[in-house]
C-alpha cells in the first residue's frame, strides 16, 4: 500500500491534506506534537483536529514526534521505507511576532526540522515527492516598496505596474530586505528544499503561500487572521488591527484549493520547483473589507481597535501570481473566493467556538 507522510497533520494544511490523501486511497502517517498550543496557547491547540482524524479514519496513523528530533524521524522513515510516495511538510512555527521570543526554537523548527525531513526522505524514500509549505515572507518587505496607491478600503498597486493584472511572481528578489526572524528561518528551509532537488535530483517543491485558511483553521491573534477575525466577530472577543489603517491587502487561499494543488504536484512531480500559491485576483481582500464580510455573514458587530504599529516585515499589499504553477499544471482552478471561504470558516467554527473550543 502506498503511504503519504504529513507533518503538522493537526493543523489547517496538514489535516486537509490527510483527508484528501485518504480519499485518494493512500495510507497516511501524520506527525504533530501540538507545538501550536505552545506557540499560541490552548485556544490554538490542534488536539481536537487530531482526535477527529483518528476517530474517523482507520488508515490514519498518528505520531507525536518533534521534527527537530532526527533520531525519531529516522526510526519512523525506516519503518515506512519504499512505501512512502509523498511527503507534505506543513509543520512550522508560523508567526513573525512569536519568532522574536525564541529565535532558537523558531529556527530549529522551521530550518533544522526541514533539513531533518529532507535528509530522512533522501535516505529512505528518495523517489517520493517532497512538498514544502514555504511562505511569501521569503520575499521580506520588498513588496512594500512597490508603487502602491491608497484607496477607500484598501491599498492597491498602480494599474500600470506589471504585477497589477496577476500579482507577484517568483522573480521578485528575496535579498536585501527585512524578513523578520520567521521569514529568515523559512528562507533557510526554502533554499534547502530547492538544493535537495537540484543536488540530489529529488522531486521537491516549495509552495510559497500567504494567508492559508478554511473551516479547519485554529486561528489565533498571532496567526490565521481570517479564522481569528471570524471567531472574534462571532464571540464578541476584542480584535486588534495592526497598522496600515486596516487597508493592507492579502490574497487568501482555502485549504481545499491548496491541497488540490499539492496533489497535482504529487501526481506528476518535478525536481526543484518553486511556486507562489494563493488566491490571486480571484480571492483577495483588505482587512477592512474582511471585517465587513465577517459582520454580514455572522450578523454581529466586531469589537475592534486599530493600532498604528504594524508587524515587522509585514506586507502592505500581497497578491500571488500563480501562473507558474498553472503553466506546469494547466487543469488547476481555484474554487473558493473570499465570500465562500469566510462562510466556510463561520459554519465550521461557530459550533466549536460556542462550546468554548
Amino acid at each position: 500500500m502506498s503511504v503519504a507522510l504529513v507533518t503538522g497533520s493537526g493543523g489547517l494544511v496538514g489535516s486537509e491534506s490527510v483527508e484528501y490523501l485518504l480519499e485518494k486511497g493512500l495510507d497516511v502517517v501524520g506527525i504533530d506534537n501540538d507545538m501550536r498550543s505552545y506557540f499560541f496557547g490552548e485556544e490554538a491547540s490542534t488536539k481536537w483536529r487530531v482526535a477527529e482524524l483518528e476517530k474517523r479514519h482507520k488508515r490514519y496513523r498518528h505520531q507525536s514526534i518533534d521534527i527537530r528530533d532526527f533520531e525519531a524521524l529516522e526510526k519512523l522513515f525506516s519503518e515506512i521505507g519504499q512505501d512512502l510516495v509523498v511527503v507534505i511538510h506543513a509543520a512550522a512555527q508560523p508567526s513573525h511576532d512569536w519568532a522574536v521570543k525564541e529565535p532558537f526554537t523558531d529556527f530549529g523548527v522551521n530550518a533544522v526540522g526541514t533539513l531533518n525531513m529532507l535528509e530522512a526522505t533522501r535516505r529512505h524514500a528518495a523517489q517520493a515527492a517532497f512538498i514544502f509549505m514555504s511562505t511569501n515572507k521569503v520575499y521580506g518587505d520588498t513588496p512594500n516598496f512597490l508603487p502602491l496607491v491608497e484607496r477607500e478600503t484598501r491599498w492597491e498597486i498602480d494599474e500600470s505596474h506589471q504585477y497589477f493584472a496577476r500579482g507577484i511572481d517568483e522573480s521578485m528578489s528575496i535579498d536585501q530586505c527585512t524578513h523578520s526572524l520567521f521569514g529568515a528561518s523559512k528562507v533557510s528551509a526554502d533554499v534547502l528544499v530547492q538544493e535537495y532537488g537540484r543536488y540530489f535530483q529529488m522531486n521537491t517543491a516549495c509552495f510559497r503561500g500567504g494567508c492559508l485558511t478554511g473551516g479547519g483553521h485554529s486561528g489565533s491573534q498571532l496567526h490565521g487572521f481570517l479564522a481569528y477575525l471570524m471567531k472574534c466577530t462571532v464571540t464578541g472577543a476584542p480584535y486588534t488591527v495592526f497598522g496600515y489603517k486596516g487597508k493592507q491587502v492579502r490574497d487568501n487561499l482555502h485549504a481545499h484549493d491548496l491541497v488540490n494543488a499539492l496533489w497535482q504536484f504529487a501526481s506528476d512531480p518535478k525536481p526543484a520547483r518553486v511556486y507562489n500559491i494563493g488566491g490571486g485576483r480571484f480571492a483577495n481582500c483588505s482587512m477592512m473589507e474582511a471585517i465587513e464580510i465577517c459582520q454580514r455573514i455572522s450578523a454581529n458587530r466586531l469589537n475592534y481597535v486599530s493600532s498604528d504599529h504594524n508587524r515587522v516585515g509585514d506586507h502592505i499589499w500581497w497578491i500571488s501570481d500563480i501562473s507558474a504553477f498553472q503553466a506546469d499544471y494547466p487543469n488547476y482552478r481555484l474554487q473558493y473566493d473570499i465570500e465562500a471561504t469566510l462562510q466556510d470558516i463561520h459554519d465550521a467554527g461557530k459550533p466549536r467556538w460556542i462550546r468554548g473550543g
